[in-house]
């Protein structure tokens, strides 16, 4: 099955404010997205029940790239930062 992958401006906001080299590795996790969405671990949301993640390390911090897989499209929601134990994510699910 193709997915379409579609990006959330919270998403687009976050990877601008990093170097060349962490946006490399974060278009090579989304080709494996698109191959492959449900290879990821699956996380717990209020709102979604097929929401994902991915873990990267993005200039020595602890990322997590979470998506939603709906039908046929593939939603890169936020990056996540570890530290922050997934505080964030059901506000950013909600602007949905």
């Amino acid at each position: 099955m193709k997915f379409k992958i579609k990006v959330t401006e919270i998403f687009l906001e976050q990877v601008k404010k990093f170097k060349d080299k962490d946006k490399k590795l974060v278009k090579e996790k989304i080709e494996l997205i698109r191959k492959n969405p449900y290879r990821f671990k699956r996380i717990h949301s209020k709102k979604f029940s097929r929401v994902f993640r991915i873990r990267l390390n993005l200039s020595g911090r602890e990322m997590r790239l979470v998506y939603i897989v709906a039908s046929a499209d593939i939603i890169l929601v936020c990056l996540l930062e570890r530290k922050r134990n997934y505080n964030d994510l059901e506000k950013y699910l909600r602007k949905l």
